[in-house]
């Protein structure tokens, strides 16, 4: 059994006992999250395709760690004119574990 569930801007396929990294997005004390932005379920033979999403779907997860990406650098640079800008960014993730994929049916 196995989900695509959408986090953000990003979609990921899911299953019980995975482990993946998304972008922040708990509160810092939070230890447990649920994902109900559930857009397809497969269980055994049978789709289930939400339009957009399954009502009454839900991916329960472990919150694991809370991480920072490697540091992302946007430099800009202007030739003949003297100036140049650099900057940088990490974006917050957090690292979840999967508990259960739950269902209406």
């Amino acid at each position: 059994m196995y989900a695509i569930v959408e986090v953000g801007n990003r979609q990921y396929k899911v299953a019980e006992n995975d482990e993946l990294l998304i972008e922040k997005a708990v509160s810092p004390r939070a230890h447990k999250l649920s994902l109900e932005k559930v857009l397809l379920i497969a269980k055994d033979k049978t789709i289930r395709i939400g339009q957009p999403y399954l009502k009454g779907a839900k991916v329960n997860c472990e919150v694991k760690a809370r991480l920072r990406d490697k540091k992302k650098i946007a430099f800009k640079y202007r030739r003949r004119k003297s100036s140049q800008s650099k900057g940088g960014h990490r974006q917050e993730l957090v690292l979840v574990k999967v508990k259960e994929i739950v269902t209406n049916k």
